[in-house]
């Protein structure tokens, strides 16, 4: 059984997005929001988004000095953003809805990402069953594999996410 199978009004083939409508969709911002544009959308299967690395991410400051390398982590939390903008496009009622990533399998890092790279996210739905969702991704520096992995995330109500603790 797959999630939803409505395609949303504003959805269209060959469709681009701009860090504006992304916003529309992921809950994600500065400086968390890791995705600047969606070049290609093949409904229920595939994604192709870009991301681009500067030296104003506050990550560089520490990681490393004098040698900045983007985290692995954040080109993994890249990955899983893009495969949730793509699963968001087909939920009708998607403003009630979270992605939480759950699980990684397989990630391998290729090449350093730095200052001035642009990752180009491909990311294929490998099964999708309810509220959970598998995604393979693959992160480019041009024609350069720079890391993939396996990605793993469940669907949830919002009004069911975790609040944030007393102060």
């Amino acid at each position: 059984m797959r999630c939803a199978q409505v395609r949303p009004a504003q959805w269209r083939e060959g469709m681009v997005y701009d860090v504006t409508e992304i916003q529309k969709m992921l809950p994600h911002r500065f400086p968390f929001l890791m995705i600047d544009r969606v070049i290609e959308v093949e409904r229920l299967k595939r994604i192709v988004a870009i991301k681009n690395v500067t030296i104003n991410e506050a990550h560089f400051q520490g990681h490393f000095p004098g040698k900045p390398v983007m985290p692995g982590v954040l080109i993994i939390e890249a990955m899983a953003q893009a495969g949730g903008f793509l699963l968001l496009l087909e939920i009708p009622d998607r403003d009630k809805k979270l992605l939480y990533f759950v699980a990684v399998d397989g990630a391998r890092f290729r090449r350093p990402v730095v200052p001035g790279d642009q990752l180009r996210l491909e990311i294929d739905v490998l099964a999708w069953r309810g509220d959970f969702c598998k995604l393979e991704g693959k992160a480019y520096v041009g024609e350069e594999l720079a890391a993939e992995g396996i990605v793993m995330c469940k669907m949830i109500d919002r009004e069911a996410a975790p609040k944030e603790s007393g102060k």
